[in-house]
Order: C-alpha cells, then sequence, then structure tokens
C-alpha cells in the first residue's frame, strides 16, 4: 500500500512539473559539462640573417683581417680546395675575391655537411651570397637603405665635431659643413657662442647609419655674422648660395686641411724654437696628426714638389699670374703629384709629416700674391658664378622657403660676446 502511495506521489511531482514547464515556456537546462582550454599553436618567428633563416645553420661571423685571405677562412672551416679554387675563377663583376678588404664583415652559415652559404658585405650596403652546393653559386645583393630627413641646431662650446657628439648626432656633419663652408668659414677660428642650423639627409642601413647623404640647407652664425647655405639648381648643377645669391665657393679654400689647430701664426718676427733666433715666419702653422692629407686651396699647376733642407718636403701650386701657395714639411706626396701637373681645387697633394727644421708634425702652409708673401688667414677671394640675373626670381622663392624651414629649427640662446 505504501508503495502504491509513493509511486503516486512521484506521478503527482512530474505532472506539477510539466504544468510549470507549460506555463513558463522555459526548456529543461541540460547539465553543463566542465570547459577544456583549447590549444593553439603559436607560430614562431623566424630570424634572418641575408635572407637566411639562422635556426637552420650554425653562424660564425666576423670581419677580414689585415692581409687575410679570403680562402684561409674558408679552408678552416672545412672548404674544400676545389671550392675555393672555383670561387677564385669567378668573373670579377661576380665576385673579385682578390679585392676582399680588411676591416669588411663576413658570415658562414654551416649546417651537418659543411659550409652551406659565405655572406660577404662589400661595403655597408652592398653584399654577396656565395652558395656551396655541386658548384659554386653568387647571388649579389643590396640591403635596403632607409633615408630620414632631420634638423638639428646647437651652439660651439669646443668644436663643431663635438657640438654633434653632444646632440646625439653624426658627428660627420661637421666635415660636410665644413666642406659648404670652406671658402666663407675658417673652421679652425671657431667661436664659444658661434650656433648653428643643419636640416640634412642621413642613410641608415640594418638601423645603423651609411653616412650623411646631403645637406638640404644650413645656417651658421659666427663672430656675429650670419652665413646662409641654400642650395638652387643652376646650370643643371646644385650649389649653395648665401641671402644675396653669392656662390658659397670662392677662389680660395679657408684652410689646406680639416680640423686641426693653429700652433703658430703669421709674423715678421717670430722665435725659431730650433734656430734660437727671431726672424720673420711667413705662413701659418697647423698642427695635425703625421699623415692628415693635406688639400691645395684652389686650382693650379705644381710648379716643384721637391726637398729642402728647411722646409722639408715641400710643393708650390701656381694659382694664375697673382697667387701662388707652398706647403712644408710633409711626410710625402699624393700619388701623381710631380712638378708640372695640374691639380683641383680639394685635391689631395700630400700628407702633413715633421721633415725638415721641425719640432713635431705640422703643416707650414704660405701664400704669395705678386710674388709678396701675405697673410693666408687674410686672403679675401671672390666668389664666383653667383645666381644669374634671369634666375634671381626663381631663387627668391627657394631662398625664403629654406628660411623658412631653417627658422623653424630652434637655436640655443647665449650670451654673445663682443668681437
Amino acid at each position: 500500500m505504501k508503495k502504491i502511495v509513493y509511486i503516486a506521489l512521484g506521478l503527482l511531482v512530474i505532472a506539477m512539473g510539466l504544468v510549470a514547464l507549460m506555463i513558463t515556456g522555459e526548456k529543461p537546462v541540460a547539465p553543463v559539462s566542465e570547459a577544456r582550454p583549447v590549444s593553439i599553436p603559436i607560430e614562431e618567428k623566424v630570424e634572418y640573417l641575408y635572407g637566411v633563416p639562422v635556426d637552420s645553420f650554425d653562424i660564425v661571423e666576423g670581419t677580414i683581417g689585415r692581409n687575410q685571405m679570403l680562402g684561409n677562412i674558408l679552408n678552416d672551416h672545412g672548404v674544400s680546395a676545389q671550392m675555393i679554387y672555383e670561387l677564385s675563377l669567378l668573373p670579377r663583376e661576380e665576385f673579385d675575391v682578390r679585392r676582399i678588404k680588411a676591416g669588411n664583415r663576413f658570415a658562414l652559415f654551416i649546417d651537418t655537411a659543411g659550409v652551406k652559404y659565405l655572406a660577404y658585405e662589400k661595403d655597408k650596403v652592398n653584399y654577396v651570397m656565395v652558395h656551396f652546393e655541386d658548384s659554386i653559386h653568387v647571388e649579389n645583393h643590396t640591403k635596403e637603405v632607409k633615408r630620414i630627413t632631420s634638423g638639428i641646431s646647437g651652439a660651439i662650446s669646443s668644436s663643431l665635431w663635438e657640438a654633434f657628439k653632444e646632440k646625439e648626432a653624426n658627428p660627420m656633419l661637421a666635415i660636410e659643413l665644413s666642406e659648404i663652408y670652406a671658402w666663407s668659414i675658417d673652421f679652425f677660428g671657431l667661436q664659444a657662442g658661434d650656433r648653428f642650423r643643419v636640416i640634412y639627409e642621413e642613410s641608415f642601413v640594418d638601423s645603423a647609419s651609411a653616412g650623411i647623404t646631403k645637406i638640404h640647407s644650413a645656417w651658421f652664425e659666427h663672430a656675429g655674422h650670419e652665413f646662409w647655405a641654400i642650395p638652387f639648381e643652376q646650370d643643371s648643377v646644385v650649389s649653395y648660395y648665401d641671402e644675396e645669391g653669392n656662390s658659397l665657393r670662392k677662389a680660395f679654400l679657408k684652410a689646406p686641411l680639416r680640423y686641426s689647430r693653429i700652433s703658430s701664426r703669421f709674423s715678421n718676427s717670430r722665435y725659431h724654437p730650433i734656430l734660437k733666433i727671431r726672424r720673420p715666419h711667413h705662413g701659418v702653422d697647423y698642427a695635425a696628426p703625421t699623415g692628415t692629407p693635406v688639400h691645395t686651396v684652389g686650382d693650379g699647376q705644381v710648379i716643384a714638389a721637391a726637398y729642402q733642407r728647411g722646409g722639408g718636403n715641400y710643393i708650390k701650386v701656381k694659382h694664375n699670374g697673382v697667387y701662388r701657395t707652398t706647403y712644408m714639411h710633409l711626410h710625402g706626396f699624393a700619388r701623381g703629384i710631380r712638378t708640372g701637373v695640374y691639380v683641383k681645387q680639394g685635391d689631395v697633394i700630400g700628407y702633413v709629416g715633421s721633415t725638415g727644421l721641425s719640432t713635431g708634425p705640422h703643416l707650414d702652409f704660405r701664400f704669395y700674391k705678386n710674388g709678396q708673401p701675405i697673410d693666408p688667414l687674410k686672403v679675401e677671394a671672390p666668389p664666383v658664378e653667383p645666381v644669374h640675373e634671369d634666375n634671381l626670381a626663381d631663387y627668391s622663392i627657394v631662398m625664403k622657403s629654406v628660411m623658412a624651414e631653417l627658422r623653424s629649427v630652434p637655436v640655443p640662446s647665449v650670451e654673445i660676446a663682443s668681437y
């Protein structure tokens, strides 16, 4: 009897549940099973070197040592003499193993069978890939070059080189600016408080600087005077001009060598450090390390390249019927320099030394006008080829645009000393 009652109660509960479900319209909920995390494979980032996946090889990187042969490097890593011989037979336009340069980088890609590839950097941009398979296969490649235009400004505290280093900029900008202003500013005579603005383009390869591509424009304030460098194309040649349209290129360079210091100036009575007497010193001495290149300050003909007891190795250049220059105490002459040859402004004609009566490496530079010595630091040379009159309207538009762009680069405020 009790069993029948329990069954009846159970059926009643089920019936009531069905009635409630019909009223609410809800469906019975199935039991929820525990969720399991789904494993999604993560794609590994493949690292490449010279276009080759590095995870497949053992990499040996290095730089070519002085007097080191590529064949010796390959032989040390198991490349056969036959393969090395075949490499030497490659056409020069593909890969000339005889022109391997000390200091250039290389990489060997080695697997279980030996050296698979050789990468050799010809320079910062170009490299060659050598495939060691059944026979030698060579591919020449060019790295991606990014060119970035930047503006920078600053003030001189010690030197232009140091000013750029303080700004964490490429100090080679100093060399580029010295080239542009070589006829206008004596960079050996920069003063604390001189200021500059430069807009330039720099190339980068593998996130490292590959050099200054070009100077777009520049402004320099030296000894209270402004010097603008405004690029303008005239007669299919781009040159730099000042705010009046005069070319920055003049008849003579301001100095015959880059970045040194003046150790002795032009004088009619200087105490000679060796002879211990007072006598005229009709030149300017530039102290610089032995081997520093010496440039001719203007076009001309070499009328002497010889040795004398006092001046040591010396060169004389006749520029025209009025001017000539002399370069003394040279360590040696540049290749091809001899009496009678013609040289162009900026050509390297010799190297700083300490020959003759000299207490240390320096260049004794002398300037003559109509046969009479004059102070090289006071030579006033007229500018060459200003902007042509029929180009002045176009130049004015370019000049205003360039000046506005340069003025947008803020320069530090400095207390200008009286000169």
